[in-house]
C-alpha cells in the first residue's frame, strides 16, 4: 500500500475515550447507538469518501503495476538490448509514478478533509448536547462528557479513513492476483484464495479485539473524568488536607486503564503479528513457487522479476488488511461512547406555558437526594434566607431549583407563579430563575465580559450597580484595565474571592425574577460580605427605598453567613432534608440554641 499504510487516522491503541460502558441513556434509547452514527458519518461524507477512496484505489493499482512494469521492461528491453523499448519503458514508468503519487496525495486531502470536518461537526454536536438547556440525561462525569467531546469525537471520525483503507488494500490484492493469474493461473489461484481464508481468520478474533479496546476506552475515560475533578477540587481538597486519598483514588483509576490498555494492545499485537506472518508466508511461498517455475522455463525472467515484486507488494495490504479491525474496533468503541450522549433524552421537558410578571416559588412535599417532603414558599419580592445543618441537604436544594432535574426525579412538586416547572416554556424558565451554584466558573476572556455575559444589552449604570453590589468594583477599580482585566480559563488568574464577586455581579445583573445564591461568600472576608449582604438587598429588594423602585424580585438565599441572614425577611432552617424552624435572623439566634452554634460560630 506504500504511504497510505503511514498516514491518517493512527493505530488503535486503545487509548482516547471510552465505550459504551452501559452508563447514561445512550444506545439503550433506540436511536441507532454507535452503530448508526458511524452511517450517518459515512451518509453525510459520501461525496468526499467516495471521491478519496476511488483516487487511492488508482494509486494502489498504479503501484500495482510498477513491478509488473519493471518485469516488462526487464523481459522486453535490457534482456534483447533494445535501446528505444527502453526508454519508451522507462518514460511509461515514469507516467506510472506520476499518476499514483498524484492519486494519493488528491485522494488524501479529501480523506483528511473529511475526517476533520466530521470530527469538527462531532465536537459541536456533543457540545451542544451537553450545553442545551433541557440538559442530557446520562451520568456521565464532566471529565468523561470532556473526553466524548474531543477524543471520541476524533477517534470515531476514523471510520472515514478505515474504508477507504480497506478498499485499497482489497483493490490492490486483487489487481496482484489478476496479474498473477495472467502469468501463471496456479500463481493468481494461491493469492485469490489465500487472500479470503486470511481476512476470515482476521475476523475471527475481531470480536475480541473490538471488546478489549472498548474496554480500554471506558478505563482511561473513567481515569480522565477522575482526573478533571481531581484538579477541579484541588483547592478544597488542600484545605482538607485529602490531597493523598485523592491521588491513591486516581493512581488507582490511572492503573486500570493502564492494565486495559497493555491488555487490549497484546490482544492486537498478537492478532497483527499473526496475520503478517501468514500473509508474508503466503507471499514468500508465491515467490518461491515462481522462481522454481523460472528454473522450468514455465515463466520467463520479466515474469519471475514481475511475481517477486509482487509478492513483496502484497504483504503490505495484507498488513493493512490485518490492522483495519483495531481501527475499526477504535471507531466502534468511540462511537457507542458518542451515543451516549447524542442518543440520550433531554433531562427536562421543553414546556410552553408562560409565566405572570410577578411569580411565587413554591416547593410542596419534595423529595429529592437528602430532601424529605420540604415544604418551601418565596413570595414576589421576598428576600428568604435558608440555613441547612447538613450540606447534602443545601446542595440538593439548589439542584433541584436550577431546573435541571426531571419531574420524574423528585417527588412533590415544584411550581413558579403557580405553574410547575416542567410545564414552564424552557426559555422563560431559565429567565425566571436563576441558580447561581456555590462552585462557579468564569470563561477566559475579561471581567467585563464575564460580567455581561448572561445581559448583553446592560447599559454602563446597570453593570456598574451589580459590581458595587457584589463588592467586585473593588476587583475592576483596583486594576488600570478596569472592566478589561483579563480572566483565564475558569478564573484562574483571579483569587478564589474575586471570582466569587465576579460571578455574583454576573447573577444580579441577570436581573431575574427569582435568584437563588448558594454560599455566594465563602471566599471574602467579613468586612466585604456584609458589604455584599446590603448590596444585594438593595438592588433586589430596594432597601430604604434605593436603588430597586418596587419589591418585585425574589431572593432566596442559602447560606450560614449571618451578614445574609440578617438581611433577610426570614428564614428557614433545614434538618433532615425538612424545614423544622422559620423566623427571622434575630429570632432564631436568640431562640434557637443550634442555630447560634451554626451561624454565630
Amino acid at each position: 500500500m506504500g504511504r497510505t499504510s503511514a498516514r491518517g487516522g493512527g493505530a488503535a491503541n486503545g487509548r482516547g475515550g471510552g465505550a459504551a460502558n452501559g452508563r447514561g441513556g445512550g444506545a439503550a434509547s433506540g436511536r441507532g447507538g454507535g452503530a448508526g452514527i458511524l452511517r450517518r458519518t459515512v451518509a453525510r461524507n459520501r461525496g468526499r469518501l467516495t471521491i478519496g477512496t476511488a483516487l487511492l484505489a488508482v494509486h494502489q493499482i498504479a503501484e500495482t503495476m510498477v513491478p509488473v512494469a519493471i518485469g516488462i521492461i526487464v523481459g522486453r528491453a535490457i534482456s534483447t538490448g533494445d535501446t528505444d523499448a527502453l526508454v519508451i519503458s522507462v518514460l511509461g514508468l515514469a507516467a506510472l509514478f506520476l499518476v499514483l503519487t498524484a492519486a494519493w496525495r488528491m485522494g488524501a486531502r479529501f480523506i483528511v478533509f473529511a475526517m476533520q470536518n466530521e470530527a469538527h461537526l462531532l465536537r459541536v454536536e456533543v457540545a451542544g448536547r451537553i450545553l442545551h438547556p433541557r440538559g442530557v440525561r446520562t451520568d456521565l462525569r464532566s471529565g468523561e462528557l470532556l473526553t466524548v467531546s474531543t477524543s471520541d469525537a476524533d477517534r470515531e471520525a476514523w471510520i472515514l479513513d478505515v474504508i477507504p483503507r480497506i478498499v485499497a488494500a482489497l483493490v490492490a490484492a486483487v489487481a496482484s492476483a489478476v496479474t498473477l493469474l495472467v502469468i501463471d493461473v496456479p500463481l493468481g489461484l494461491a493469492v485469490l484464495i489465500g487472500t479470503p481464508v486470511i481476512l476470515g481468520l482476521m475476523q475471527l478474533a475481531a470480536p475480541l479485539i473490538t471488546r478489549r479496546a472498548t474496554a480500554a476506552q471506558a478505563a482511561t475515560a473513567r481515569a480522565s473524568g477522575s482526573a478533571t475533578d481531581l484538579v477541579s477540587g484541588l483547592r478544597p481538597l488542600r484545605g482538607l488536607g485529602a490531597e493523598r486519598a485523592a491521588a491513591a483514588r486516581y493512581r488507582g483509576a490511572s492503573g486500570e486503564a493502564l492494565r486495559s490498555t497493555l491488555h487490549a494492545a497484546k490482544a492486537t499485537g498478537i492478532f497483527v503479528g499473526t496475520s503478517v506472518t501468514v500473509s508474508a508466508l503466503l507471499a514468500v511461498g508465491v515467490a518461491g513457487v515462481a522462481g522454481w517455475f523460472a528454473l522450468q522455463g514455465r515463466i520467463t525472467i520479466g515474469e519471475l522479476i514481475t511475481v517477486v515484486g509482487l509478492s513483496q507488494f502484497i504483504i503490505e495490504p495484507l498488513g493493512t488488511l490485518a490492522r483495519m479491525p483495531g481501527f475499526l474496533a477504535t471507531a466502534r468503541a468511540s462511537a457507542d461512547r458518542l451515543a451516549l450522549v447524542l442518543d440520550a433524552d433531554p433531562m427536562v421537558p421543553a414546556g410552553s406555558q408562560s409565566l405572570p410578571p410577578r411569580v411565587t416559588l413554591e416547593l410542596a412535599d419534595v423529595s429529592y437526594r437528602s430532601l424529605r417532603g420540604l415544604d418551601l414558599r418565596a413570595h414576589p419580592g421576598e428576600l428568604v434566607g435558608v440555613l441547612a445543618h447538613r450540606p447534602q441537604d443545601a446542595e440538593a436544594l439548589a439542584h433541584l431549583l436550577s431546573g435541571h432535574v426531571a419531574p420524574d426525579d423528585h417527588g412533590g412538586t415544584v411550581t413558579v407563579g403557580g405553574v410547575h416547572l416542567a410545564d414552564i416554556d424552557l426559555a422563560q424558565a431559565r429567565g425566571a430563575v436563576l441558580v447561581e451554584p456555590h462552585n462557579t466558573d468564569l470563561f477566559a476572556g475579561t471581567v467585563g465580559s464575564n460580567v455581561v455575559a448572561g445581559s448583553p444589552d446592560a447599559d454602563h449604570t446597570e453593570v456598574r450597580r451589580a459590581l458595587t453590589a457584589s463588592a467586585a468594583v473593588d476587583v475592576v477599580d483596583a486594576h488600570p484595565d478596569g472592566l478589561d482585566l483579563p480572566v483565564t480559563d475558569r478564573g484562574a488568574s483571579l483569587s478564589g474571592g474575586q471570582r466569587q464577586r465576579v460571578a455574583l455581579a454576573r447573577a444580579l445583573l441577570s436581573q431575574a425574577p427569582v435568584l437563588v445564591l448558594h454560599d455566594p461568600t465563602t471566599a471574602v472576608d467579613a468586612v466585604t460580605e456584609q458589604a455584599i449582604a446590603e448590596g444585594i438587598s438593595r438592588l433586589r429588594h430596594g432597601v430604604n427605598g434605593h436603588e430597586a423602585p418596587e419589591r418585585v424580585h425574589t431572593t432566596v438565599l442559602i447560606t450560614s453567613s449571618p451578614a445574609l441572614l440578617a438581611v433577610a425577611d426570614r428564614v428557614l432552617v433545614l434538618d433532615e432534608g425538612r424545614v423544622v424552624r422559620e423566623g427571622t435572623h434575630s429570632d432564631l439566634a436568640t431562640a434557637d440554641e443550634n442555630y447560634r452554634k451554626v451561624v454565630l460560630r
